[in-house]
């Protein structure tokens, strides 16, 4: 068994929750085809289905990784499957 209490007195922070955005690609319409989009549209991406995504914590990319649905109870919810994590050591 782990003792983390130490590991959370070291770190106050540690138990305060993040927002991790996760990037699957930009699109670059021109303003007049994106005054047109309407429920239904489809807007294509830079990027295919199977690329890797980006996580980032505010604009600090942290990894990369697949995109995945889980089953079970959760079916249908998108995950992501990290494939590298930057160094963090040093901070964001």
């Amino acid at each position: 068994m782990v003792d983390d209490s130490e590991d959370t007195n070291a770190h106050p922070f540690s138990q305060v929750p993040i927002e991790i955005m996760i990037s699957v690609g930009k699109a670059r319409p021109l303003v007049k085809d994106l005054l047109k989009l309407q429920s239904d549209s489809i807007l294509a991406l830079d990027r295919n289905v199977d690329d890797p995504v980006e996580l980032y914590v505010g604009d600090k990319l942290i990894a990369r990784g697949e995109l995945q649905e889980l089953d079970g109870d959760q079916a249908g919810q998108l995950a992501v499957r990290l494939t590298e994590v930057a160094d963090l050591k040093n901070g964001l």
